[in-house]
């Protein structure tokens, strides 16, 4: 592994803390973005607390509601795993 990739471990509790951060700036709930990403509220939740892994299909639907570029979502993933040290 090359010294600028982050290991697996943590990646889906950032990913979560930043489609939690993402949501709340946006001003929508957990249901209202379920329902415009086409995935329901309890996936949501379940992204947001780590406890399912988002596949690359997911962050490209979410991204439109979330007002966002995929790529962004990304950046800001690496740069919570970066800021964790995992």
């Amino acid at each position: 592994m090359s010294s600028r990739q982050e290991p697996a471990d943590g990646v889906d509790d950032a990913f979560g803390q930043v489609l939690r951060s993402l949501r709340r700036r946006r001003g929508l709930s957990q249901e209202h973005l379920g329902h415009e990403s086409g995935s329901g509220r309890t996936y949501i939740s379940e992204l947001e607390r780590g406890e399912k892994g988002a596949s690359l299909k997911t962050v490209f639907r979410l991204a439109v509601p979330l007002e966002t570029e995929p790529s962004e979502i990304i950046r800001l993933v690496e740069t919570e795993l970066r800021s964790r040290g995992d």
